[in-house]
């Protein structure tokens, strides 16, 4: 789990075409801070990064669908703790295509989520990796991007 001095993350950029074909990502608000950020979490003993992305995008965000194996990239960021310390963070962010969206999920109270276009989607976060890696997915795909 630790890289250094850095304790790595798996997490999910989900994303989908809306019905008029513009590719969304999903965001969601952290439950400390209310940031946006996307579904991320500690590996799991027994399970490839990409299934952790998987169940992360489930449990913070009701999403199933399928995450690339291969990772899409890394993004860092300081995660406070609960004891008003900071540790840095490095995540390994797997692509997940989301087949379904449920509305009731284990952490359903405790987060909002918002689907945008991948433009607008990277101005809400304020790691500046995961802006690029949000923003890159226009280029990724053919879909249309939307504003």
């Amino acid at each position: 789990m630790m890289h250094g001095e850095a304790v790595i993350q798996v997490g999910a950029i989900c994303f989908r075409a809306n019905p008029d074909g513009i590719l969304e990502v999903l965001l969601i608000t952290t439950r400390e801070t209310g940031r946006w950020t996307i579904p991320k979490g500690w590996p799991i003993r027994g399970l490839q990064p990409h299934e952790v992305a998987e169940r992360e995008a489930w449990e913070e965000a009701g999403i199933k669908g399928k995450a690339k194996k291969k990772p899409y990239g890394y993004f860092a960021y300081l995660k406070r703790l609960r004891n008003d310390r900071s540790i840095q963070c490095v995540v390994e962010v797997h692509l997940l295509k989301v087949k379904k969206v449920r509305p009731t999920f284990p952490e359903c109270r405790e987060r909002v989520l918002a689907w945008l276009p991948p433009t607008e989607a990277s101005s809400q976060v304020p790691e500046p990796e995961l802006k690029c890696l949000i923003a890159g997915l226009n280029a990724k795909f053919k879909l249309r991007a939307g504003k």
